[in-house]
């Protein structure tokens, strides 16, 4: 059988045209990011935020912004109830202009938020949408965002990917139902490797969020697969050397 690949035409960082975001909570690694000319904006989650070990949201997040206060950064509500959703939404957009509130696609319950996702749009409060997987989400989304605030519309490819669905062509989809809200930009989240970013760039995708450990395979953009092989056969060689293991080959007597 005929082994067909494709393979997608790899720039360096300062020519891509998506914009990279970079996606996390903890503060030294936030930093290192925004140190970086490219990195053009953060996002970060409640999920993330308990991994870094924070324990107080609203002074963490005021913590960044004064050491961030010129990014886009998105800070999510964690109300179930979409009236206190609204609230909280409208607590974190008074934080600072570059401020976006994330805002799930549906709550807990699988209560569609597009009702909510309108009015604070067209409050003036700048929405990231997040936890999108569906087309029919991005459809509504869009419509309720349209005549609105700049906002961001979060599909996660990656999760799309983790059932073993292309989430390429959801992708590109998803740009066209979004071009009636010129004022969206489409986010590929969660992405799983870095060549993600040269797919989301491919497609015309506006945004990918990333953390920094795929951030810093950045590095090995377009390097030689050979020497990278053989690199590879060295780290093994060399870790088990390390590691002391032996297997023994003389024969025995007997």
């Amino acid at each position: 059988m005929e082994c067909i690949t494709r393979e997608v035409n790899l720039k360096t960082v300062s020519e891509l045209k998506v914009k990279i975001f970079a996606d996390g909570a903890d503060k030294a690694g936030m930093l290192e990011m925004y140190a970086k000319p490219f990195i053009q904006g953060f996002t970060t989650n409640p999920t993330l935020m308990r991994k870094a070990g924070i324990s107080n949201y609203i002074e963490f997040a005021r913590d960044i912004l004064r050491a961030m206060p010129d990014r886009p950064i998105s800070f999510e509500v964690f109300s179930d109830e979409f009236q206190e959703m609204e609230a909280q939404a409208k607590v974190i957009a008074g934080w600072g202009k570059n401020v976006y509130v994330k805002i799930p696609v549906t709550n807990t319950r699988g209560e569609v938020s597009y009702d909510l996702v309108e009015r604070l749009s067209h409050s003036n409060v700048q929405v990231n949408v997040t936890a999108i997987m569906t087309l029919e989400q991005v459809r509504e989304v869009s419509a309720a965002l349209k005549g609105g605030a700049p906002s961001c519309v979060s599909v996660f490819a990656g999760r799309i990917a983790d059932t073993g669905r292309d989430p390429v062509p959801v992708m590109v989809e998803s740009l066209a139902l979004m071009k009636a809200s010129p004022k969206a930009e489409l986010i590929w989240a969660s992405p799983r490797e870095l060549l993600n970013i040269f797919q989301a760039d491919e497609i015309g995708c506006h945004i990918i969020t990333v953390t920094n450990d795929i951030l810093k395979k950045l590095d090995g953009t377009g390097k030689d697969l050979g020497q990278f092989s053989l690199e590879t056969v060295k780290m093994f060689r060399n870790d088990a050397l390390a590691a002391g293991y032996r297997i023994e080959t003389r024969p025995h007597d007997g």
